[in-house]
């Protein structure tokens, strides 16, 4: 897909990703959304970082398997009408052994994880039923474009927090 969107992956501790589908996914958020001009990144790193980010910013001494951290919205002029949307973290152990754990693809899991954080980057929230539907809707139709099964989202909701 060409993007005028910018996703950048840190993966400083050199675990065996699929960068091109992390990519493709966060770039079919954005492209459902008609979001151009915009830069996120993924940081896939150990469960000792997420956790200390999890009880830093959410105050729960845990690891988690995605934590999403909106950026501030800068003027336009600072950022030659680029918008950076914030950062992804994603736990790659846990989410592996989740995946592992529930007898899910671990690509089509880290895929959905990146869905599901993009989302919350545009602003949706599961924190009410009524906002949970259009989160899930919007993160289904990613899902269906990308080709993901839909039956993980269910048991990686009733997992974790998803």
């Amino acid at each position: 897909m060409t993007s005028e969107s910018a996703i950048t992956i840190q993966n400083e501790k050199s675990y065996s990703i699929p960068a091109e589908s992390l990519i493709e996914a966060a770039e079919t958020v954005l492209r459902i959304h008609d979001a151009v001009h915009y830069e996120l990144s993924i940081v896939i790193t150990d469960n000792a970082e997420v956790q200390a980010l999890n009880q830093q910013f959410r105050q729960i001494d845990a690891p988690t398997d995605v934590l999403s951290f909106p950026a501030e919205p800068l003027p336009d002029e600072f950022k030659d009408n680029t918008r950076y949307l914030g950062d992804l973290v994603i736990a790659y152990p846990y989410a592996s052994e989740q995946a592992q754990r529930l007898n899910h693809n671990l690509e089509q899991s880290l895929m959905l994880l990146v869905v599901h954080g993009t989302l919350h980057l545009l602003g949706y929230d599961h924190d009410t039923p009524d906002n949970k539907a259009k989160m899930w809707a919007q993160q289904a139709e990613a899902l269906t474009q990308l080709g993901v099964d839909l039956q993980i989202v269910p048991s990686l909701e009733d997992d974790h927090h998803v």
